[in-house]
């Protein structure tokens, strides 16, 4: 068993599943329904208070940034070195995030690096 793969167990699998798919819906919901509507932007600027134009600042100033993406990466590489089932759920759901959220290359290069992870050797999970 020395040269067995890193594979999630199932478990491990729901989880990250799940979690991923939760991530990226939230990250379309944010794109499609709260930064994107032209509407709801001249709202926020016209100095509306609500929860949705405060997400809608601090997710543009984030994507600005490029920090969806840096998380993905970091999670991406640190999984890449290391593999465990808290990198790769964090990695591929900022990986998603990325992904839709305006951070195409550096949420590609980690859901990349994540994969290439599933065939590093590694200790199996349950």
């Amino acid at each position: 068993m020395a040269n067995s793969t890193f594979t999630p167990g199932p478990r491990a699998m729901n989880w990250l599943i799940f979690t991923t798919m939760a991530a990226t819906g939230w990250a379309f919901y944010v794109r499609y329904l709260v930064i994107e509507p032209s509407i709801v932007g001249l709202a926020c600027d016209a100095g509306l208070k609500s929860a949705q134009c405060q997400m809608r600042s601090v997710v543009i100033a984030l994507f600005g940034w490029s920090v969806f993406g840096a998380i993905a990466l970091a999670a991406a590489a640190f999984q890449f070195l290391k593999p465990s089932r808290a990198g790769l759920l964090i990695g591929f759901a900022f990986a998603g995030i990325a992904l839709v959220l305006y951070n195409n290359i550096a949420g590609a290069i980690a859901a990349m690096l994540l994969i290439l992870s599933l065939a590093r050797p590694g200790h199996a999970t349950k």
